[in-house]
Parts: structure tokens; sequence; C-alpha cells
């Protein structure tokens, strides 16, 4: 229980944090400028140049499509999941969890793809050019791949989620009293 337990802490860190970064950062990608100010515009720019993300500096619009999904799917589910896995134990997430998980995994996909195996122009903005710039980009996005796929594993084997594995634990250890 304590291993779940330390899960949910993650979870709901990873979701707490995921609110002011997808509102302050993020969505900056495809809300009109005007809405941020200078210090926030400065600091994606500051991010982008450093790390060469390109995809920030000039977005192509597929990626643009998934900032849109995570701006209309993604944030009304994030203070949901915080609230769940604050609380701990919340078998109503279990779907919802395993439908945000399955979707952030699979955007992410060809985000990393991207940066590890497109070839970026050398005029424009800049992108990663070398292996070491292309992991240290791809080192930024994997945590959004990483803690998903951890989320979607938990909601899918954990007794604490899945009612299946709940019953079968139950089933397993009534068997091992009577013994």
């Amino acid at each position: 229980m304590a291993a779940i337990r330390l899960l949910e802490i993650l979870f709901f860190l990873y979701f707490v944090s995921h609110i002011p970064i997808t509102l302050l950062i993020d969505l900056q990608l495809v809300l009109p400028g005007y809405l941020y100010s200078q210090t926030l515009k400065d600091v994606v720019s500051g991010y982008a140049e450093k790390f060469n993300d390109a995809m920030v500096l000039d977005p192509p619009e597929w990626f643009k499509t998934f900032v849109f999904c995570e701006a209309l799917l993604q944030t009304p589910f994030f203070p949901v999941a915080a609230y769940a896995f604050f609380k701990g134990g919340r078998h109503w997430i279990r779907t919802p969890a395993i439908v945000y998980s399955t979707h952030v995994a699979t955007t992410l996909i060809p985000i990393l793809s991207h940066i590890l195996f497109h070839q970026f122009p050398e005029d424009g903005p800049r992108g990663p050019q070398t292996p070491q710039e292309r992991w240290m980009l791809a080192s930024i996005y994997a945590p959004y791949l990483f803690i998903p796929v951890l989320l979607l594993c938990t909601m899918l084997m954990s007794s604490t989620y899945n009612p299946k594995t709940r019953s079968r634990n139950m089933h397993s250890a009534k068997g091992k009293k009577k013994n």
C-alpha cells in the first residue's frame, strides 16, 4: 500500500505542476500573444533558444493540434486528477486516467520521434542538431511520456484501482487463510 501511496503523490505533483505549465507556457503557442506578459513570452523564447526547441519557436501545425488537445481535453482534467490522487484510492479516476494517459502517451511518441529523427533546417528557428542536443530536448519531453505510462500501468495493474485485480487478490487471500 505504501508504494501505491507514493505513486499517488507522484501523480498528484505531476497534475498540480501541469496546470501552471499548461496555462502559462504551453498555451502561448495557440492563444493570442496579448494574453501573456512580455516576461512569460521571454521565458518561453529563452527556453526554446537554450534547448533548441524549434517546435516552440515555430510550431508545426500537427504540434499545435496537440497543444489544442492539451487545452481542451487535458487541462480540465488536471485539477480533477490532482484531487483524486491527493485524496488517494479514488476508484472513479481509473477510466478517465486510462483515457488521459493513453492519449498523452500517444501524442508524445511523434513528438519524441520528431526531436530525435527530424532533419531540422539550419535556417529559421534552430532545432537540435547534435545527438547531445536531441537527447537533451527529448529528456525535457520524456517525463510527459513516462509518467502517463506509469499512470496507465498503475490503473491497469494495481489492486487499488483495478477491480479485477482487487477481486483476484481477495480470492487469493481467502485461499491462503484456509490453508
